[in-house]
């Protein structure tokens, strides 16, 4: 296995604890590092490359994996600044009567 593939395989599971954890700024530089990765597994001329498709393909699942739970967690937020907007709104509306 060359070191490219193995460094890929290695990034992609500390991205995949990261995740489990949610450790967002974790994910951020490791998106960093995965991005390196791919680049110079492409870079490298590949002997195996059923192994090189293989971790590709996995990192793949992971980062479809990774944007659901982004999008999720941003239709949360979204709710939560939607109702502190709200609350915010109510508290003007309650000083100017109160």
């Amino acid at each position: 296995m060359s070191s490219s593939v193995q460094r890929l395989q290695a990034t992609r599971q500390a991205l995949c604890d990261a995740l489990a954890n949610q450790d967002w700024s974790a994910i951020g530089e490791l998106d960093l590092q995965c991005r390196m990765a791919v680049d110079a597994a492409m870079f490298e001329g590949q002997q195996d490359e059923e192994q090189l498709r293989s971790s590709l393909e996995q990192l793949l699942d992971l980062y479809r994996e990774l944007v659901g739970i982004c999008q999720g967690e941003q239709r949360r937020l979204a709710g939560e600044l939607l109702q502190l907007n709200q609350s915010h709104q109510g508290a003007k509306v309650y000083q100017l009567f109160g």
